[in-house]
């Protein structure tokens, strides 16, 4: 499945295909992850092309420097981040893909972030939850 998606000033402008479709949806309860709020689904960096706005294109890491978190430096968006658990995979932010909003998922896993698997010794994910949307009408 391969879509277009920008950040919200369109500055940023990017083609990916989900090696996974949509069945990789999911959040996380990590700090960033808790704060930033944000649906994500699987992708790799060779399947991520961006089209528009690398000179606008911000970088976050902190703790192991490990995972690079990436926004618009214009409108502050987040796009896409190289996953610590996993630095051959890419998470991109959903909301930002065409067509796309975090509302059209009924149910999203949402992962463990206080146990990542980069931090124990079989690198297992752990389940923190499942959040579901029910819309009112």
């Amino acid at each position: 499945m391969t879509l277009n998606g920008s950040c919200h000033c369109g500055s940023v402008r990017f083609r990916v295909t989900l090696t996974e479709g949509f069945a990789s949806v999911r959040r996380c309860t990590c700090s960033i992850c808790r704060m930033r709020g944000a649906v994500a689904v699987t992708s790799t960096p060779g399947e991520f092309e961006l089209l528009e706005g690398a000179d606008l294109l911000a970088t976050y890491r902190f703790n192991t420097m490990t995972a690079e978190h990436h926004f618009c430096g214009n409108c502050g968006i987040y796009t896409h981040h190289k996953r610590r658990s996993n630095p051959n995979q890419l998470g991109v932010n959903v909301a930002c893909l065409e067509g796309v909003s975090p509302f059209d998922f009924r149910e999203i896993k949402v992962y463990d972030g206080s146990r990542h698997p980069a931090d124990n010794a079989d690198h297992k994910t752990y389940l923190a939850g499942t959040l579901t949307f029910t819309p009112a009408v």
